[in-house]
């Protein structure tokens, strides 16, 4: 297929949320749409391969091969992403709500492998195809967003290894952003503050802790989604780097 690195869109993180209705709204919008996930078998990601010819790709994004590998593969599949999305936070369970004195170094040290060490490896890929493609004809040459928590602005108590990880990802984002913009790369950094509320089958949508969404409490990933694909289409002159994202009664 023919190389165009403004309608590919590589979205790294497969799940019901984010990445899930990031892949319907780029392909609503025209974008040949690439998925990866550890587990590529996913449901949601299977329904997305059937119902909008997502291409689902397996990857572990805190490994450098695997990185290197997605993007060569997404590359002679589709093209060279002109827009990719880092959305995984790296959360590994049992890392939370554990005292500094308590808290295992495995964890932490996987946290931050999942989290910024994944969105290194990921911008690293992206920012090398990018800058090689032709820029577009106001010359941009691609996007990267990347998608964090309130923890990239704020440590929690007994959330160390999270903040550690977000505020990481926030560092990386912005030093990237001061790099490679002036190259015609777009980067910008989405912190979620706020817990997200996918739509279930029943049609409502809920949160594995925060619950059922009520009056809009919760944030929107379809919402999520057109923000992203605003980003994208934004005019160099206005690039936003940072844009946090929150519901309208959240206490911050």
């Amino acid at each position: 297929m023919a190389d165009n690195n403004h309608t590919v869109a590589l979205i790294i993180g497969g799940g019901p949320g984010i990445s899930a209705s990031c892949a319907r709204r780029f392909s609503s919008a025209g974008m040949r749409v690439a998925v990866a996930a550890r587990n590529p078998d996913k449901p949601v990601l299977q329904a997305l391969a059937a119902e909008h010819g997502v291409r689902n790709y397996a990857c572990n994004a805190a490994r450098a091969e695997d990185v290197e590998a997605l993007f060569k593969q997404v590359r002679e599949d589709l093209g060279t992403p002109g827009l990719v999305v880092h959305n995984i936070d790296g959360r590994v369970r049992e890392v939370f709500r554990q005292p500094i004195t308590d808290v295992q170094p495995d964890l932490v040290l996987a946290t931050l492998q999942n989290s910024a060490y994944s969105a290194f490896l990921v911008g690293q890929q992206a920012a090398r195809q990018m800058l090689a493609a032709e820029p577009g004809a106001n010359g941009q040459r691609g996007t990267i967003i990347y998608t964090n928590a309130s923890a990239a602005m704020k440590g929690y108590p007994l959330s160390g290894a999270f903040a550690m990880a977000s505020h990481g990802k926030s560092g990386l984002a912005q030093s990237m952003a001061r790099e490679l913009m002036p190259q015609g790369i777009h980067v910008a950094h989405v912190p979620i503050d706020a817990a997200i509320g996918w739509t279930q089958e029943d049609g409502t949508r809920q949160h594995r802790v925060a619950g059922t969404t009520r009056d809009d409490n919760m944030a929107d990933p379809d919402f999520i989604a057109e923000t992203y694909l605003q980003l994208h289409n934004q005019h160099r002159s206005t690039w936003a780097y940072e844009v946090i994202l929150r519901p309208w009664v959240e206490t911050w």
